[in-house]
């Protein structure tokens, strides 16, 4: 993952994100901070709810909401590279690592 950081102003973080194809991401959150993303190019799976059974997936164009503390992790299309735009509104630690999501 190639991670630039753009703007790190009082509670809000932009950055730009690359990532390699077919990569799949630790489990996570942004703390109290609520995630916009914008899919420059590639593909994009976040996986997140229960035991990690939901997900939503995003192409180039299209736009992602992850609210603060929501446990998930990204999946990169196995195809190509995905380029993201991302803006963290709020406050608190960029990334919490975590073992995963709730079972329940």
């Amino acid at each position: 993952m190639d991670r630039h950081q753009l703007l790190d102003h009082e509670d809000c973080w932009v950055g730009w994100v690359q990532t390699d194809a077919g990569l799949a991401g630790g489990w996570h959150h942004h703390g109290m901070r609520d995630s916009y993303i914008y899919v420059l190019r590639g593909t994009v799976t976040i996986q997140y709810g229960p035991a990690g059974r939901e997900r939503v997936t995003a192409v180039a164009g299209d736009f992602i909401f992850n609210p603060a503390r929501m446990v998930h992790r990204e999946i990169t299309g196995p195809d190509e590279p995905a380029e993201l735009f991302v803006v963290r509104v709020g406050t608190g630690p960029q990334n919490v690592n975590v073992d995963g999501p709730d079972v329940a």
